[in-house]
């Protein structure tokens, strides 16, 4: 059961607005709220030196009366200080930059819930789609997601655990402990991976596929979930001309279940994914639905 909310700025900069106006909104949902010392701080591009992000996230970790820790915002940090954050006891909510926290929390075999941060939470509608699952999710309710046919889903069930968020940030990750390699092959059954990004060029995304081909990653997967890739275009002098279809392409080798145009990412429309946590995956000709487990009792 979630009570108490602490909210820290691991890495960028965060208007204060927002804190406030999140903070303002989880407390009309009946949560308790409590911010990091240095949530407000500013130091160059980051939200405080490392050590003061260090120090909150630590904090947050080693205080008993904290239920869940949300990220204020993405942006870049936690690289300079994932190898000094302690094991994740609790689940985490954030995505973007905070996809190294989620693979840490998979280590820990932690929940973590991949999802809208502070400016998301003050300004979405408050009885609209993200929010109002967000705050189900937040109290409790297992997740249950049925979406529309894609042209490039492949058809298949998977049940297993799913792992991953933006992709950038899991290539930053590979060669290093919090990298999917060696932790999709820790894994008792094999995850499944999610992956979403934001203004990267198409051979990026093209090159950061072929490095999880390579490094045995996407051969050992139950399935796959193919989020937003927001403002990434399209390059047709590409062998493959879409995004989609590259991202496609770097799987055919495999036979899992994929999942195309999930609404997950760098977009409003942002739902909440538990990860590491028990889930299935059905594609079919008609449909897809993602079903997630509660971890909260």
């Amino acid at each position: 059961m979630i009570r108490n909310i602490r909210i820290v700025s691991p890495s960028g900069i965060i208007d204060p607005s927002f804190i406030d106006s999140a903070s303002a909104r989880l407390r009309s949902w009946g949560f308790e709220v409590s911010e990091g010392l240095h949530a407000r701080d500013t130091f160059g591009r980051f939200a405080g030196s490392d050590e003061a992000r260090l120090a909150d996230l630590t904090d947050a970790l080693n205080d008993p009366s904290v239920d869940l820790v949300l990220c204020s915002r993405g942006g870049y940090g936690l690289q300079r200080i994932i190898d000094r954050v302690p094991a994740i006891n609790k689940p985490i909510l954030g995505f973007s930059d905070i996809t190294a926290l989620h693979q840490l929390s998979a280590i820990s075999h932690q929940p973590s819930l991949h999802g809208v941060m502070c400016k998301h939470i003050a300004t979405l509608p408050e009885d609209g789609e993200v929010l109002q699952t967000l705050r189900a999710a937040l109290c409790g309710e297992p997740l249950d997601y049925t979406l529309p046919a894609h042209p490039l889903n492949r058809l298949g069930e998977a049940s297993a655990s799913v792992i991953g968020g933006n992709l950038s940030v899991l290539y930053g990750l590979q060669g290093t402990p919090y990298g999917l390699s060696g932790i999709s092959c820790q894994m008792s059954v094999p995850p499944i991976l999610l992956i979403e990004d934001i203004c990267e060029r198409h051979y990026h995304i093209d090159r950061m596929m072929q490095n999880l081909r390579l490094s045995g990653v996407l051969a050992n997967l139950s399935g796959l979930i193919v989020g937003q890739f927001s403002d990434c275009e399209d390059d047709s002098s590409m062998p493959a001309q879409t995004i989609q279809q590259t991202i496609r392409d770097s799987v055919a080798d495999y036979t899992y279940p994929i999942l195309f145009d999930f609404p997950c990412g760098h977009v409003e429309r942002n739902l909440p994914v538990w990860l590491h946590q028990p889930a299935c995956l059905r594609v079919t000709p008609d449909k897809a639905q993602l079903t997630i487990s509660t971890p909260l009792r």
